[in-house]
């Protein structure tokens, strides 16, 4: 028996992306598994594909940026499930924009998503994570640590996922809520280079690649998922991939003047 056998995991954005890959993470190692997204479509197939090799799973269509919805996907896991084990915050999304071309507007729709989503849904979760001493995993990003340019409002909402993080570490930590903030660099797919054409149409040719331009190979989604249940296993605070960019995040914070050389240079 695995260290999740019969426990109950689950997952917002869990219909495509890492949140996708981290469904079948878990699947193989014999959970329970409830799937929340807001593209109905897309939730109802990854729920059926993942039942046809007879995995226990429900999708419930959630927006996150929606209190109402956030409060119905917690009464419909203690309806179905009785417990929950894991809550993993993965819906989200990058953008491209010039820090001053980005309005408050912008930074306000990117934050209700990336951030004010992943509160709602741990006010929700950690009561019951307490309960079962589980593990609240937070997606956030390299932008977690440290920004870079034409990144629109992306650093500044995953910089909000990380301190929010760490405040639930220390306030709730020895109680036995494990607290996972999860930092990986871009993440290897199709579109990539493609997907922020419209945005990144005015903004120099690296602000349309993985990462806004970041010489940096893109992460194996499967190989990051797996990593974030062993770290979840090992009950660790952080989970930052490549592991040499904590060294950049400290250089960043201890002299910044060497740290935005070297993004700089790390972004031409």
């Amino acid at each position: 028996m695995t260290y999740w056998q019969g426990k109950v995991v689950a997952i917002t954005g869990g219909a495509s992306g890492l949140g996708w890959r981290l469904a079948n993470q878990f699947a193989q190692r014999g959970v329970r598994l409830v799937l929340a997204d807001r593209d109905e479509g897309a939730l109802y197939k990854a729920v059926a594909q993942l039942r046809q090799q007879h995995v226990d799973v429900d999708g419930i269509a959630t927006d996150i940026t929606q209190q109402p919805q956030v409060d119905s996907l917690f009464q419909q896991i203690d309806s179905r499930c009785g417990q929950l084990d894991a809550f993993v915050n993965c819906a989200g999304r990058s953008t491209r924009g010039a820090v001053l071309d980005t309005t408050p507007e912008g930074f306000d729709q990117l934050l209700q998503l990336n951030f004010y989503g992943t509160v709602r849904c741990a006010r929700g979760a950690v009561p019951r994570l307490l309960k079962t001493k589980g593990h609240l995993v937070n997606i956030g990003s390299l932008a977690a640590k440290m920004a870079a340019k034409y990144l629109g409002a992306y650093p500044v909402s995953k910089f909000a996922v990380a301190a929010y993080s760490q405040q639930l570490r220390l306030e709730l930590g020895e109680q036995g809520l494990h607290v996972l903030l999860v930092c990986p660099g871009p993440i290897a797919r199709q579109d990539a280079g493609q997907r922020y054409d419209d945005q990144a149409k005015n903004l120099p040719a690296s602000a349309r690649k993985a990462g806004g331009g970041v010489r940096i190979k893109g992460l194996d989604p499967d190989y990051l998922a797996g990593r974030i249940l062993r770290a979840c296993e090992q009950r660790q605070p952080e989970l930052v991939i490549p592991w040499k960019v904590r060294l950049l995040a400290a250089i960043s914070q201890l002299f910044p003047s060497l740290g935005d050389k070297i993004i700089r240079k790390k972004t031409q």
